[in-house]
């Protein structure tokens, strides 16, 4: 098996790398970026298996030239917003599957108009495969699953205050908390403004009680359009310190960050300068926490998902799974496809717990993990 790993100099994606190292049967990686230098460095660091590939992600004909010798791409090249849906049609060209930690709800509702597309490609696309989305998405399935009429889920997360920050990942959260969103209330798509919805979860040490608020992720579009019947799907996400979010919603309210260009401004300069308000917080993973509601044999009832790690663990992890399963071609299934309408929680979440994954379940008896 072939694959390549897209953006493969990011700290995302170096999670991956020894792992992928470590798979017997994956022949070659490439690690493509627009660092050709880095990408060289990084893959002799990895062994003769590795290799580096200088590429333009928003040049077609170099990306299609890298990828096409390849099984499988994995995609982390954000903002995904910008970048997803050129990356897809690039790989719908080379005939490549590809498997994306992409969060942006705005980037799934672009690819999902590429299904028909994919699947005359004969690939397998799966967007949107990290913690939030990705894991989280499987959480609200496992949870739908398991009750015969549920009604309500809740999906939250946030950030550790001494997660890694990079430029891509402030634009991002900019993006996120900047203009509005969609949620799914009353059995129906709405419009919400992002940085609102004001609510406070308790999540996993080391965050404990956080305050989220309405953000701009993918699982309150995809979810119910792959869960029917669902009366509310919400998506609620923070950072830690919760001064990180107001501010992106400040600067989203003052037209500050309503655009691509200006986001970019904005992250170059507020990255070098972010993590010096951080000391003293000892928030060093991210979490997740997804709340599920509805009736069984006639009972109320309420399930639970919590999960907890290093935010490029606990996001690489998962696509790296995707990838691996779609190269082994135990995945078949063609077109462009959302975590939650092609995997099965209770295949796939096993996996992450070899990863070393920390999922926790409470569905009505003592908390299982």
């Amino acid at each position: 098996m072939k694959i390549c790993v897209l953006g493969g100099c990011g700290a995302m994606a170096k999670a991956v790398l020894k792992p992928l190292a470590d798979e017997n049967d994956v022949s070659k990686v490439v690690i493509a970026d627009l660092d050709g230098a880095a990408a060289d460095e990084i893959a002799k660091q990895y062994g003769d298996k590795f290799s580096g590939c200088e590429v333009n992600a928003l040049n077609k004909d170099s990306l299609v030239k890298c990828i096409k010798d390849v099984d499988v791409v994995m995609g982390y090249v954000g903002p995904f917003y910008i970048f997803e849906e050129k990356v897809i049609s690039a790989c719908i060209e080379a005939e490549t599957h590809y498997v994306s930690i992409a969060d942006d709800f705005d980037a799934y509702l672009a690819v999902e108009k590429l299904h028909e597309k994919a699947k005359a490609a004969r690939i397998t696309v799966i967007t949107g495969l990290g913690n939030s989305p990705g894991i989280t998405n499987l959480l609200a399935k496992k949870g739908y699953q398991s009750m015969d009429a549920p009604e309500r889920i809740h999906i939250n997360w946030t950030g550790g205050a001494d997660e890694e920050v990079g430029p891509a990942n402030v634009k991002h959260v900019m993006h996120i908390f900047s203009g509005h969103t969609l949620q799914w209330m009353d059995g129906k798509e709405v419009q919400v403004k992002t940085g609102r919805g004001e609510k406070q979860v308790l999540f996993p040490e080391p965050i404990g009680w956080q305050t989220v608020f309405y953000t701009g992720h993918a699982e309150s579009v995809s979810v119910p359009r792959n869960l029917p019947g669902l009366l509310e799907v919400t998506l609620h996400g923070g950072a830690r310190p919760v001064w990180v979010a107001r501010m992106a919603t400040k600067l989203g309210d003052w037209k500050l960050s309503d655009s691509h260009r200006k986001r970019e401004r904005l992250a170059k300069l507020l990255s070098p300068i972010l993590g010096v308000f951080k000391i003293g917080d000892s928030a060093d993973k991210s979490v997740f926490r997804i709340d599920v509601y509805g009736s069984n044999k006639g009972k109320k009832r309420h399930h639970f998902y919590t999960g907890v790690g290093p935010i490029a663990e606990i996001t690489s992890y998962p696509c790296l799974e995707g990838a691996l399963m779609v190269g082994r071609g135990q995945i078949r299934k063609r077109g462009v496809f959302a975590p939650e309408a092609i995997l099965s929680p209770n295949t796939f979440l096993p996996r992450l717990a070899k990863r070393g994954v920390e999922i926790s379940f409470y569905e009505g008896g003592p908390l299982q993990r």
